[in-house]
């Protein structure tokens, strides 16, 4: 039961649409509506400016740490723990990327994913981290960073092990697949030359 529980609270906890809401208190505008669509920080700093940006950040990477904190909570007494505290905080991504509430049209899932990687492979998300500014820096493209900060996530955790090392290396790999999947759309954008530049 206790699996179960962390689940579904951490898939809710995930579709909490921060930035939809911030932009609809602030503009009275729908996010979705702008942009790429997405509910997550940089579409938000597009519409409402950097601040709401950074609001929307912090509560969005709050939501996947509190994923795997309440998760922890609930598997103390689980076989696989980390396994299952895991598949929590990848609920969470899920929860983000496809919010019950905005009928499953969120965000991309990185700051969440940046919330939950940093209570289970805070080294990772610290490399990956620098790998996403040096990225931003030099081509301007978020979305080119987020694709590779992500995919930097598992191959960090393989080259610097934390521990438990299969189950935080299971957790990134499947973090950074749903991140590539939901920035398809920016993919085929940066391939054709049309993708916007952060400003």
């Amino acid at each position: 039961m206790s699996i179960l529980i962390s689940i579904l609270v951490s898939y809710l906890l995930g579709s909490i649409p921060f930035g939809y809401l911030i932009v609809t208190v602030t503009t009275g505008n729908d996010i979705r509506e702008t942009g790429s669509g997405g509910t997550g920080a940089t579409n938000v700093s597009r519409r409402a400016g950097k601040s709401a940006g950074i609001l929307t950040l912090v509560l969005d990477a709050l939501k996947g740490a509190f994923a795997i904190l309440m998760a922890e909570r609930l598997m103390l007494d689980v076989d696989h723990a980390a396994w299952w505290i895991g598949l929590a905080g990848v609920t969470a991504m899920i929860g983000h990327i496809f919010p019950c509430w905005l009928k499953f049209r969120g965000g991309k899932g990185v700051a969440t994913g940046v919330g939950v990687f940093l209570m289970i492979a805070p080294y990772a998300i610290l490399l990956s981290g620098l790998i996403f500014i040096i990225a931003v820096w030099t081509t301007r493209y978020v979305s080119l960073g987020s694709i590779l900060a992500a995919l930097s996530i598992p191959v960090i955790v393989l080259i610097w092990p934390e521990r438990p090392l299969w189950s935080t290396f299971a957790t990134a790999l499947a973090g950074a697949l749903l991140i590539i999947y939901a920035h398809r759309g920016n993919i085929g954008r940066l391939v054709s030359g049309t993708e916007s530049k952060f400003r």
